[in-house]
């Protein structure tokens, strides 16, 4: 498989399941319309569609592409981390039952674990 290679601040966060610091990412409060994609395989992840502002500090989806999406218990035995299914790197967390959406879901996601394509 080809993957893009990565640089040291992305292998951290999608390799070593490192997260970014909140507000700091380039999509935090970034609204085209497009495709979100998994920075490491290119798989597409999120459309701009299910991109909600939630004020958290990273970009906030309710809904992932179908099949596109992994969640797995986090190793901290309390968060569910989610993942791209297809290479299985890091994307960050997601939270059910915040009241954010009707879809009452949100994926919390590192910038620098995705890139974006424009329609």
């Amino acid at each position: 498989m080809d993957y893009r290679e990565l640089n040291e601040k992305e292998k951290a966060v999608i390799l070593n399941k490192e997260t970014e610091l909140p507000f700091s990412g380039e999509y935090n409060d970034f609204f085209e319309k497009g495709t979100f994609v998994c920075r490491q395989c290119g798989s597409p992840l999120y459309s701009s569609e299910s991109k909600f502002h939630s004020g958290c500090g990273w970009p906030s989806f309710d809904e992932e592409i179908p099949d596109s999406v992994t969640s797995v218990p986090d190793i901290d035995g309390i968060r569910t981390e989610i993942i791209c299914s297809h290479c299985k790197g890091h994307l960050g967390h997601v939270f059910k039952g915040e009241g954010f959406t009707k879809k009452n879901t949100r994926h919390c996601v590192n910038s620098i674990s995705i890139d974006f394509v424009p329609d």
